[in-house]
């Protein structure tokens, strides 16, 4: 019973399929399908071939202010985003034992220069009595070296007078420029220690309306990479926005994570409404080339009229009311050069394309330039506004106006951008496209 029932589907579904056949067979034969040309319209746009990376916003300059001395600190003067201006008290230390050093210190100084002229007086007697011959060398000599080292206990007593001083002088903390305070990394009461190292108390940024991108770029682009190059990106922060930069410094020094190479690309980034924080992660597009001129989809120079749409051509010119009308110089015949010398290639053929007009195609030879891909440049052999066949096909006459109207057909460069300053050159948004 079951062997029955799967050959009796079996023969079912070959009947449909047979109907199916027979159906779009005589539908063909019943002229119920339609040639359909797809064209793009020639308008100038900009070609760009970039270098996608990612980086961390920072400022241009930042300054690390610390201490060095050790103390305990007693008052801080500013907070967090605080605008300081170069010499502005940041913070105070504790001074008493800096005060008390300082005491010790001239204590000792005042000490040492009693003990000079004590040493002094002692050796100008000594000296006449040396000369009167009423004492001896040795005590001469005695009587000068006790002055010679009192002359450097006092300078030892004065250089830690003076080191007291400078001491004394550190525990009040000044900025070094004008900025920003991005970071204060002390609370008051804490004790900071400059034994070893110099503590971080605050972290100031110049300006912050200069900033810079450090991006890392792979080392398989950073040949393309050049200085002053045109820089776009993006931050989380403000999605619909497009900031611009400029490429200023490639930096040699490689960096390896898990075997990969990047190098650190410097890219100058005015930030004059403060959008860009530091720290931000930015997503980079570095233009290595652009061109701005006419230009046509990649397609259309792969394109190459079936023997089906050429014979129909033909036909279409034989009938006078064909409606299409006796193109200029028809499939065969020689190409049109009113626009331009050929292109010679590797092969030694020209780059061609074909040309709509007035109702029929025509091949037309082209001097090309830069391509992204999607987009190449005509640098000779086209005018604004021709219309560029990209392809010519039959369909069932239901789906010709779908096919006609290709929703996957990509727009021109800089068509989606939505920063005014992208379009350079270009056909404003919603411009000319295939049709």
């Amino acid at each position: 019973m079951k062997k029955k029932t799967i050959k009796w589907i079996v023969t079912l579904g070959i009947i449909v399929v047979a109907f199916i056949v027979i159906s779009v067979i005589r539908s063909a034969k019943s002229g119920n399908k339609e040639l359909v040309i797809r064209t793009h319209v020639v308008g100038n746009y900009t070609v760009e071939n970039t270098v996608t990376a990612t980086g961390t916003i920072e400022p241009v300059e930042t300054v690390e202010v610390g201490t060095q001395v050790s103390g305990k600190v007693e008052t801080i003067y500013v907070d967090f985003n605080s605008v300081v201006k170069k010499g502005d008290l940041l913070a105070e230390l504790d001074k008493l034992t800096l005060n008390e050093s300082l005491s010790r210190a001239k204590a000792n100084l005042e000490s040492s220069e009693s003990q000079l002229r004590y040493a002094k007086s002692t050796f100008e007697r000594t000296e006449q009595l040396y000369e009167n011959k009423a004492a001896t060398l040795a005590d001469y000599e005695s009587a000068l070296n006790t002055y010679t080292q009192a002359q450097m206990s006092k300078k030892n007593a004065q250089a830690q007078y003076d080191q007291a001083k400078v001491d004394l002088s550190y525990a009040e903390i000044y900025s070094p420029i004008d900025g920003v305070v991005l970071d204060r990394a002390v609370e008051v009461g804490q004790t900071v220690a400059a034994s070893f190292s110099t503590p971080t108390l605050f972290t100031l940024a110049n300006d912050l309306t200069r900033m810079q991108v450090e991006a890392n770029v792979d080392e398989a682009d950073i040949g393309q990479v050049k200085l002053n190059q045109r820089v776009t990106f993006t931050v989380d922060a403000y999605s619909g926005d497009t900031f611009n930069g400029t490429v200023n410094q490639i930096r040699m020094k490689p960096t390896t994570t898990s075997n990969v190479v990047t190098y650190t690309v410097i890219i100058d980034a005015p930030n004059p409404d403060l959008k860009l924080f530091p720290g931000m992660t930015a997503s980079v597009t570095i233009v290595t080339e652009e061109e701005t001129g006419l230009a046509a989809p990649a397609e259309a120079f792969n394109f190459t009229p079936s023997e089906q749409v050429m014979k129909a051509m033909m036909k279409n010119m034989e009938r006078p009311e064909g409606g299409m009308g006796r193109p200029e110089p028809p499939f065969g015949g020689k190409p049109d050069m009113s626009q331009g010398r050929p292109q010679f290639g590797e092969g030694g053929a020209p780059t061609m394309i074909w040309i709509k007009k007035n109702g029929s195609i025509m091949p037309r030879p082209v001097k090309t330039g830069m391509s992204d891909g999607a987009y190449k440049i005509i640098e000779s052999g086209v005018q604004e506004g021709d219309s560029i066949v990209l392809s010519a096909q039959y369909v069932v006459k239901e789906k010709a106006k779908k096919v006609g109207d290709n929703p996957f057909m990509p727009g021109p460069p800089g068509r989606n951008r939505n920063n005014k300053s992208n379009n350079r050159g270009g056909a404003p948004a919603g411009g000319p496209g295939p049709r």
